[in-house]
């Protein structure tokens, strides 16, 4: 199904039949992201996605080399399956001489994430912090810096959907020194995809 097509059972309520069928398909093979959920990409055409994105303590997860702080090349649209979610809206400045972080870009491949520094240095302080729960949809622009966070201990999915955004770069906050670097996107096995879609269905179902 196209993103479209999603995007209307999303807005006309059937994201849960959706994401069910979805994830009975086969070879649906889930990947630990560098931002800590287990991601399941399930529809791609250019520059459009869709992807179910897990969160829980019974799966090993990735971390991430820069942080937790970020923004897209694309706009998000994200519908929250079950759980909790925040989305923590960043408010980055500029800054030299007192910068805490540097603005890393993300170019991603088959084979992982290219991390780059940049020259642009920053502080940063929390925004709005906006809550969703099951059911919930909610939209962020491209550029936008933000972080999404589960409560610890918490269980959560989302779907969500990604159409790219000319003119932009994935971009992370990171230490001042870092320097450049490539982070693998390592694949689930077998036993842990379906482990993880086992999870996914007994909360829907």
């Amino acid at each position: 199904m196209s993103y479209n097509g999603v995007y209307q059972q999303v807005v006309q309520g059937r994201a849960r039949d959706w994401a069910l069928d979805a994830i009975s398909g086969a070879g649906v093979r889930a990947v630990r992201h560098p931002l800590g959920f287990v991601c399941l990409p399930l529809e791609r055409d250019g520059g459009e996605g869709v992807c179910i994105h897990l969160w829980s303590d019974s799966l090993t997860h990735a971390h991430s080399t820069t942080s937790q702080i970020h923004c897209h090349s694309w706009d998000l649209v994200s519908h929250v399956l079950y759980g909790q979610v925040r989305n923590v809206h960043a408010v980055v400045t500029d800054a030299e001489r007192d910068a805490t972080h540097r603005v890393f870009e993300v170019v991603s491949a088959a084979d992982g994430d290219r991390i780059s520094p940049t020259r642009r240095t920053v502080r940063h302080a929390t925004g709005l912090v906006e809550s969703f729960g099951p059911g919930d949809t909610y939209t962020l622009s491209a550029d936008r810096f933000h972080s999404s966070v589960v409560p610890e201990g918490g269980e959560a999915a989302t779907i969500a959907l990604g159409r790219g955004h000319p003119g932009s770069r994935d971009l992370s906050l990171g230490p001042l020194g870092a320097g450049g670097h490539h982070v693998p996107r390592r694949s689930l096995d077998a036993r842990e995809t379906a482990h993880a879609i086992h999870l996914i269905a007994a909360h829907l179902s």
